[in-house]
């Protein structure tokens, strides 16, 4: 069995500092194999650049993944390319900068981590079942696959587990930084959850002061979000118990940490 944690939306330096002074902690007491965390808002102003993730990496995450914000910070695109630490969405065009997916070994298995980005509210990138289907075509010697789906829409995400129930090991959705309750194993042995939540400010919008969010919604003008620094944080992730021989999750655990 390979147990994974899965970590998201880690938000700005509040987010980045739990996770540092926490995760080892957490892996230890959960006796997690490999790290996953979600990396696309831990930067200063959201967007992440190399000084947040080889932060996050010194932390003790193994791998990291984006979305609709991976590219805000034109100096980190570089980083990311070269990169076989970091993915950004896989259904990006073609040519795009940096990996859709990368390959891990844990414990003598061969695990693929894949990123993809919704299309419901967000950007209208490939459709993300069909780019999907063509990377599990590449990768069929390799049992164990997990998703991040960075997506809006519950539905869209909803659909997607059960399209993919079976042909993959564990679907996670991240970019609500909402964690939802429906953690379960879908009925051909694919663990998923449509939300595993937020690392940051627990007395946030979001993890942005609830102040300028308020301002924002209340005058409609737009007004540069700022994250909230201070007090009490958060970790908001899951584990997935993992069969190395058939691929198939075994069991997903959602949890909440709160921290002073």
């Amino acid at each position: 069995m390979i147990r994974i944690l899965a970590i998201c939306d880690i938000v700005g330096l509040l987010g980045c500092r739990t996770v540092h002074e926490n995760l080892e902690k957490i892996k230890n007491k959960y006796n997690i194999d490999f790290v996953i965390a979600n990396g696309e808002n831990s930067a200063v102003g959201n967007g992440i650049t190399q000084k947040s993730a080889e932060y996050l990496f010194s932390a003790g995450v193994d791998v990291l993944t984006g979305g609709n914000h991976t590219f805000k910070w034109q100096k980190f695109i570089d980083y990311l390319d070269k990169s076989q630490k970091i993915i950004r969405p896989a259904n990006y065009p073609e040519g795009t900068p940096g990996n859709g997916f990368l390959e891990f070994n844990i414990k003598n298995s061969k695990i693929y981590v894949i990123n993809m980005s919704g299309v419901v509210y967000l950007e209208a990138l490939s459709c993300p079942i069909a780019c999907l289907d063509k990377i599990l075509e590449k990768t069929k010697n390799i049992k164990i696959k997990i998703i991040d789906f960075h997506a809006e829409a519950t539905a869209e995400k909803r659909a997607m587990g059960f399209y993919f129930d079976g042909k993959i090991s564990a679907i996670f959705g991240t970019h609500t930084h909402v964690q939802t309750s429906d953690e379960e194993i879908l009925p051909n042995g694919t663990a998923y959850i449509t939300d595993i939540g937020m690392c940051g400010a627990v007395y946030s919008v979001l993890g942005v002061k609830p102040e300028i969010a308020i301002k924002r919604m209340k005058n409609k003008i737009p007004l540069r979000f700022e994250h909230d620094n201070f007090g009490p944080s958060k970790i908001e992730c899951v584990y997935f118990d993992i069969d190395e021989i058939t691929g198939k999750a075994l069991d997903i655990k959602r949890l909440r940490f709160i921290f002073d």
